[in-house]
């Protein structure tokens, strides 16, 4: 049985966070996101076999070089998940802030 990583573990961690970040922006090489952080290489790359086995990362071949990209899809599936607890919330707040306010005009 393959042991699948979960993706909200994998984008708890800050070092995975920060490389999400950076390869939004522009698919990079792992050399390449290794020299935006103070850890080994080997680490950077264990974080990046994270990512990838929790298809946050996709691999993609030029040559003898692997860049890795974000994965949009998957980051639309945790927001997609995430979405109605935020709905949920928003809520929640403005019906405290019109509490507050019926409050306050009323002392």
């Amino acid at each position: 049985m393959e042991l699948r990583r979960d993706v909200f573990q994998a984008i708890a961690d800050p070092t995975r966070r920060a490389i999400i970040t950076l390869v939004a922006l522009q698919a990079m090489t792992p050399s390449a996101i290794a020299e935006n952080f103070g850890s080994s290489r080997q680490t950077i790359s264990k974080h990046i076999q994270i990512l990838t086995a929790c298809e946050i990362l996709e691999q993609e071949y030029n040559g003898r070089e692997i860049y890795y990209h974000l994965n949009p899809k998957k980051l639309k599936d945790i927001a997609d998940f995430i979405e109605p607890f935020r709905n949920m919330w928003d809520d929640r707040f403005n019906k405290l802030e019109t509490i507050m306010k019926e409050y306050q005009s009323k002392h």
